[in-house]
Order: C-alpha cells, then structure tokens, then sequence
C-alpha cells in the first residue's frame, strides 16, 4: 500500500517534506527549503530504507541549539505517516 505526506515543518529552514511510503519502504522524499545540500543529502539518502530504520537512525538529531532538525522533522513525518 503506497502512502504520502506533505509533512508541514515546526521549528526549521525546511518549510515542509515530501515522504512516500510504499510497502513500509521509503520510495520517494523532498524538502520544501531549508539547507540544500543537507537535504537532498538526507531524502537521498532514506530512499530504499525502512521507514522504521529510518526513524531509529534520524530521530532525534538536533541542528545547532534548535531543538530540532530536517532529519528529526522527516522521522517525525514518517511517524505520523506509517502511523495512519
């Protein structure tokens, strides 16, 4: 079963994500703003992953003293979105 969100972000420069699920594996993920290259970096990255792999590896990442960062924003959007 495929799945999307258009996940709004809280708390980042990245404005939103894009995730698509399919199967529990992530097929397809995009920052709206934010670092460029850090974000492309990271989607590219889960791509092909186990969204539960990837929650575990990214949950929690903090950028700089922000509480928060663009991978803890997708984990929390892939939560969200195999929750449903």
């Amino acid at each position: 079963m495929k799945k999307h969100i258009e996940y709004k972000t809280k708390g980042t420069c990245a404005r939103a994500v894009v995730v698509d699920v399919e199967d529990g594996i992530i097929t397809d993920c995009a920052f709206v703003g934010g670092c460029s290259g850090n974000t492309q970096g990271v989607a590219s990255l889960v791509i092909g992953m186990k969204a539960e792999d990837a929650v575990a590896k990214i949950k929690g990442i903090k950028c700089g003293m922000k509480s928060t960062s663009c991978p803890d924003q997708l984990a929390l959007a892939l939560e969200e979105l195999t929750k449903a």
